[in-house]
């Protein structure tokens, strides 16, 4: 299914995926995808574990070479893709005792701009620090990466992904590991950034991505597209997603739907 804009100006996407199917080792993780990006979309991707998602942001990263389909970039006049991509990777992949600071973490997120070889300029260090600064966390640029908090943490590898000034924010599950009072802020943060940027965000957190996100991607080997936050488990068993439901209320709790009956139309990813 194609992201179709309703009652809108042409406009051209920042980024297109057609057709594309990808996988690992032989295995098909991801099937006949269809999706367009445009400037201020914020989309929210969901689905269960091994349907895809992390793949599904590998290949609009360009780290992942499809098996079948298209992956169609905004280029400039000279054949360059005119929209950058800031990626903010999961929790869990980063080694927190690796000796760097808060702000070489931030400056790393230059070097698709200034080369790898090459030394941070001072106006790289302006970039870097106006980035902090935006996130709130000047204070921390000297603080090694593995005395923060996993809110600091949070907020540093944001500034990296948007010191570069991307057209386009791609989120791997930027709610793991952190309270609940820290998601609520992140978000609202992101609903700042999103006036500026397009966004892509997975996350297993339906409740908090339902009320912020304009519109939903269901990953679970095919791609099923949504347009608008809104989601309802009467959505989830049409397009065949099984994930959980988080109820809010005087009593929390989850609504769990047996997921024997998707086993074996979801290819298992391995790592994402």
């Amino acid at each position: 299914m194609s992201q179709v804009k309703e009652g809108a100006a042409p406009v051209q996407p920042l980024l297109e995926l057609k057709a594309v199917s990808a996988g690992y080792n032989g295995q098909v993780v991801l099937s006949e995808v269809d999706l367009r990006i445009y400037p201020g979309d914020f989309i929210g991707v969901i689905g269960p574990n091994g349907g895809g998602k992390t793949t599904l942001l590998k290949v609009m990263l360009g780290l992942l070479t499809p098996r079948g389909g298209e992956v169609r970039y905004n280029f400039d006049a000279a054949g360059r893709p005119a929209t950058r991509m800031g990626y903010l990777p999961q929790f869990t992949l980063f080694d927190r005792q690796f000796p760097i600071t808060v702000l070489d973490v931030v400056l790393g997120g230059l070097v698709g701009k200034t080369g790898l070889m090459r030394s941070f300029s001072g106006k790289a260090h302006e970039e870097a620090m106006a980035s902090l600064q935006r996130m709130g966390i000047v204070a921390l640029k000297n603080r090694p990466v593995g005395e923060l908090s996993g809110g600091q943490l949070q907020r540093t590898f944001l500034a990296r992904a948007l010191v570069a000034d991307p057209g386009i924010l791609l989120l791997d599950e930027p709610d793991t590991f952190v309270d609940a009072t820290f998601a609520r802020s992140f978000y609202d943060l992101l609903q700042q950034i999103n006036r500026e940027v397009a966004i892509v965000l997975v996350s297993h957190d339906l409740g908090m991505i339902s009320s912020r996100v304009k519109s939903i991607a269901c990953v679970n080997f095919k791609l099923h597209y949504h347009g608008s936050g809104e989601l309802t488990q009467e959505i989830l068993d049409s397009y065949r997603c099984p994930i959980e439901l988080v109820a809010h209320g005087p009593v929390p709790h989850r609504v769990l739907r047996q997921h024997d009956l998707w086993e074996e139309e979801s290819p298992a990813e391995k790592g994402g």
